[in-house]
């Protein structure tokens, strides 16, 4: 028999992620190794109540041909997210309805989630003490909502065994066809993502997708040395240099700056200079020795080093991803 995927559609539910589960293990054929044809797994949608539309973020409802029952036939669970988690998402507790349609599920079943269907899961107790990540917008959210859960917001997806989360949107098919290749073999999952259109594997983490402005305190008595250093972070920049434009002592001028952002002046330095070589690998066409230098990195190790740390991904990928979306 297929190994059963059912998908709990909420009310609120984006259609896209819905569609998710359905088009990666729905369309998973076996090789010639282990049966040629032969269909991996049985792809079924339920709801938390009786067969019958479910809304969507959209302009249009689902209808969804499966109750709650379905749940206790699962090999594998998936929950998308949902705009409407209501207190699942404001409190972090399951609503009567939905606890008892996870009651179906039975032991062993494995669970995953996409999203913010990573609160779904978090809520039953299903990520205890358990790594996990979500979209990287809510996850410090999600973080104070369930401190018992060791949050990841870099990672496109977490599997920790039988319990596997998945970041924002479109990292669910990086974990769907992650779980092809665990059930069945690169061979299978490679041959779906060329069908999908998607690649097989991706670089790097949703670190490289979020944007990380760097806020300016409100009162402060380090402006004047922080606006100097960043008009000139193509060179190099000592600490002293920056104490003196505010007249203060090396230590004095740690101290306060610490108290002020919340980080040394060197952690400042390189985020400036991270997010100054994002902006140049995005919108110019210097080569990556060049974005180096004008960021203050000196050469292309040190950039690909400092880039690798902070995102996940070496400069060229970087371009590679955001020029390409940035010409489409």
């Amino acid at each position: 028999m297929p190994h059963r995927v059912v998908v709990l559609a909420l009310d609120g539910l984006l259609p896209f992620e819905l569609g998710i589960p359905q088009r990666i293990f729905g369309r998973s054929i076996g090789t010639e190794a282990d049966g040629a044809g032969r269909k991996l797994y049985d792809v079924v949608t339920c709801s938390v109540r009786p067969p019958g539309p479910v809304r969507t973020d959209a302009d249009f409802a689902v209808l969804v041909e499966h109750g709650p029952e379905a749940l206790a036939t699962a090999d594998t669970v998936v929950v998308p997210a949902s705009y409407e988690l209501g207190p699942v998402f404001e409190e972090g507790r399951l609503t009567e309805e939905l606890a008892a349609a996870l009651a179906l599920v039975r032991p062993g079943t494995r669970m995953v989630s996409i999203c913010t269907g990573s609160y779904v899961l978090a809520a039953a107790g299903y990520l205890d003490g358990r790594p996990a990540t979500t979209h990287w917008s809510s996850a410090d959210h999600f973080q104070r909502t369930f401190p018992q859960v060791r949050v990841d917001p870099d990672v496109l997806f977490i599997d920790d065994g039988d319990v596997l989360t998945s970041a924002g949107v479109a990292a669910g098919i990086d974990l769907c066809l992650h779980l092809v290749r665990r059930d069945h073999g690169a061979a299978v999952a490679n041959e779906i993502a060329r069908r999908t259109v998607v690649p097989p594997h991706r670089d790097g983490g949703q670190a490289q997708y979020i944007h990380r402005p760097l806020p300016e305190p409100q009162f402060a008595t380090t402006t004047a040395a922080r606006a100097w250093a960043l008009a000139r972070l193509e060179r190099p920049i000592l600490l002293r240099d920056m104490a003196e434009q505010e007249a203060m002592s090396v230590r004095t001028f740690t101290r306060r700056f610490r108290e002020e952002v919340g980080i040394s002046p060197g952690q400042r330095l390189t985020q400036q200079r991270v997010e100054r070589a994002r902006q140049l690998l995005e919108s110019t066409d210097l080569s990556i020795d060049q974005v180096a230098r004008d960021a203050g990195f000196g050469t292309a190790t040190s950039l690909r080093q400092h880039l690798q740390a902070a995102l996940g991904v070496p400069p060229t990928v970087y371009r590679r991803t955001f020029r390409s979306s940035a010409d489409a």
